[in-house]
């Protein structure tokens, strides 16, 4: 037989044990700060029709989505269509005989379908979280997969500032918890259309933005570069890197834009002030960053990203303010405003810093040796009352040497053993082992149940 070679596709991962412990523990920290703040849980399928996922993220993004081939390709009848169809789509088109659905590239757009197909029986402002998978046929490296997922709260409904300052609030107790220290990065993109209005052309918005999107990746001569490619005369690009370069606490920085756009900014900079100073009492990492611009098209206003400060990986969350997203689908005058965390590069992050508390990769409590059927039945009886009290308990699965059985309980990281053998029926007591300090405690069988509880 021809030896079978087995992989998984590029920018996915399997997720043993110890791993998924680890990654529930990031989630359900995220989800209990989105509960405690009322948002509600919502889910959406993987999948989304094609036409709901193309344009809304800007050309870079487009090319990202995953296409999905249609049902039946294969079929007689159809070869001919999807023949015509793929080589269609080789010429750069899209083409609904062979693909109308794509995987799902973020959740914000499809959050954004669902409000507008539910929009009669939702109760605004609506708050929702959202904990699934996502996938982008991006190139895979350190920190960046094709399959992850995100986790996002939103707010649609309000045009409130004290939907930004909770957010604010919300990534700040998250990454409290979970121990990482960060800076979150603030800008708008009213400041950023501000620039684009300058160098002559607001049409140039996506362009402008998508290339200082890419700076800490190329650095700014290549996004001069891009700018230049892309049709923006010398004195725009000039303009463009004068913007970038300016520099300074919260304060000077805003004072600084002042100074160069004058009026155009003197709205959005004391929606700036205004958000500084109201999330101040609660968190000094909030900085004003005029570099930061989120390429997708849809941001309309405040815009955010979440840096670690000591790991080099890039955003680990990032969100903003949309407030016409749900026109897309046919609700116009629908504001909103959301945040993501990067699940994938926290836990790269936590890893990394070795922030995981160390009781979370354990699983059972305890694991009864198996020393015969009459002792292996008492034991089960033990287990089961163990289990009935939500005290994780297992029965190892057939009678075998001492040594056996304590390998498996090391290499599972369970932290007892519990022995019953012929002395210990006898008398109606358990042996139990504290493997990390080889204490040896014998008690009444009656009593395991107390001292694990106690324990």
């Amino acid at each position: 037989m021809p030896k079978v070679t087995v992989s998984l596709p590029q920018g996915t991962r399997d997720f043993s044990a110890d791993v998924v412990r680890k990654r529930h523990y990031i989630i359900n920290t995220i989800k209990n700060v989105f509960e405690l703040y009322g948002f509600a849980p919502l889910e959406t399928p993987a999948m989304e029709n094609l036409e709901t996922l193309m344009g809304k993220y800007g050309n870079e993004g487009d090319k990202l989505l995953f296409k999905i081939l249609n049902n039946g390709i294969n079929d007689e009848k159809n070869i001919e269509k999807s023949t015509a169809a793929f080589n269609n789509i080789l010429q750069g088109n899209n083409d609904k005989n062979l693909t109308e659905r794509a995987l799902k590239y973020d959740l914000t757009i499809p959050f954004a379908r669902y409000v507008a197909m539910n929009y009669g029986q939702l109760t605004l402002p609506y708050k929702r979280y959202q904990i699934q998978p996502v996938w982008r046929a991006d190139r895979p490296q350190k920190g960046r997969y094709r399959e992850f997922y995100q986790c996002d709260a939103d707010i649609v409904g309000s045009t409130s500032s004290w939907n930004e300052v909770e957010l604010i609030c919300m990534y700040a107790k998250v990454f409290e918890l979970l121990n990482i220290k960060v800076t979150i990065k603030i800008n708008s993109r009213k400041i950023l259309a501000a620039l684009a209005y300058k160098c002559g052309d607001i049409t140039q918005l996506t362009t402008i933005t998508t290339a200082i999107d890419k700076l800490d990746k190329i650095g700014i001569e290549k996004v001069k570069d891009e700018l230049l490619q892309n049709g923006l005369s010398n004195d725009a690009i000039t303009t463009i890197e004068k913007y970038l370069t300016i520099a300074g606490t919260n304060e000077e920085k805003i004072a600084t834009l002042q100074q160069h756009f004058g009026e155009a900014v003197t709205e959005v900079t004391t929606e700036l002030k205004n958000l500084l100073t109201a999330t101040s009492a609660y968190t000094k990492a909030l900085e004003l960053d005029l570099t930061l611009a989120r390429g997708l098209n849809y941001y309309t206003g405040c815009i955010f990203e979440i840096k670690a400060t000591d790991v080099p990986i890039g955003s680990i969350g990032g969100g903003g303010r949309y407030d016409d997203l749900t026109t897309l689908f046919g609700v116009p005058n629908l504001p909103g405003v959301g945040i993501s965390f990067g699940l994938d590069r926290i836990y790269d992050v936590m890893e990394t810093l070795q922030l995981f508390p160390t009781e979370i990769v354990v699983g059972s409590t305890v694991l009864f040796f198996n020393t015969g059927n009459a002792e292996a039945s008492k034991a089960f009886e033990l287990i089961m009352q163990l289990r009935q009290h939500n005290i994780s308990a297992e029965l190892y699965h057939e009678t075998a040497k001492f040594d056996k059985q304590f390998k498996y309980a090391e290499k599972k990281q369970i932290p007892y053993i519990a022995i019953i053998g012929t002395n210990e029926m006898l008398n109606n007591t358990c042996l139990i082992k504290e493997l990390a300090t080889s204490t040896q405690t014998e008690i009444l069988q009656l009593e395991v149940l107390n001292y694990f509880t106690k324990k």
